[in-house]
């Protein structure tokens, strides 16, 4: 009966350690040794969870993608409590993860980058979190500019996935500015036909 709610523990704290320097120094540079030394949990733990590294790179990107989605959804509705419409509260969220401390880009992406070929469960897994999100903007940009808006919601994804990459290779959070003021633009263009 204890057995569960502690094993259910010791994953949970291996995905969050793996989470956390998988994000901070990449997959390929962090070994299991270090994930269980950090984690505080024996090697046979680790392995009585995940029978590779590949499955528990796979965790730690379903984890990732729960705790990114939940950020994003807590910060828009605290920018939309504070008037702002989903769109521009989307925006504001994105500036916000930029100007985190332990921002490194997007995960998702940087995964992809990292693994090629190596991990085609995990890479795909990726692809569809990029799908998923981008649909996830087109419901935003809908909600907030109405149907036709629909129409530049591909090119504003692309907006945003640029703004992602932009910001860590400059190291600052103006790219999320430029990038809302692009969509706007391109939303403005569209309901003005």
């Amino acid at each position: 009966m204890n057995k569960t709610p502690r094993a259910s523990s010791a994953r949970k704290r291996i995905v969050e350690t793996a989470e956390r320097l998988f994000y901070a120094e990449g997959i390929r540079a962090v070994g299991i040794d270090r994930v269980i030394a950090e984690a505080g949990v024996a090697k046979m733990t680790l392995y009585n969870h995940f029978a590779s590294k590949d499955d528990l790179v796979l965790a730690v990107l379903k984890y990732r993608e729960e705790q990114f989605d939940l950020y994003i959804k807590q910060r828009m509705m605290e920018h939309q409590s504070a008037g702002l419409k989903p769109l521009r509260a989307f925006f504001a969220a994105l500036k916000d993860w930029f100007e985190c401390p332990d921002y490194r880009g997007c995960a998702f992406i940087n995964a992809t980058s990292e693994l090629a070929d190596s991990n085609p469960v995990a890479t795909e897994f990726c692809a569809e979190h990029k799908r998923r999100f981008k649909q996830q903007l087109t419901d935003i940009v809908i909600e907030s500019e109405g149907d036709q808006a629909a129409a530049v919601a591909p090119a504003i994804s692309v907006l945003v996935e640029g703004a992602i990459v932009t910001s860590v290779s400059e190291g600052n959070s103006e790219a999320a500015e430029i990038a809302e003021a692009a969509a706007f633009q391109l939303i403005a263009g569209v309901l003005s036909q």
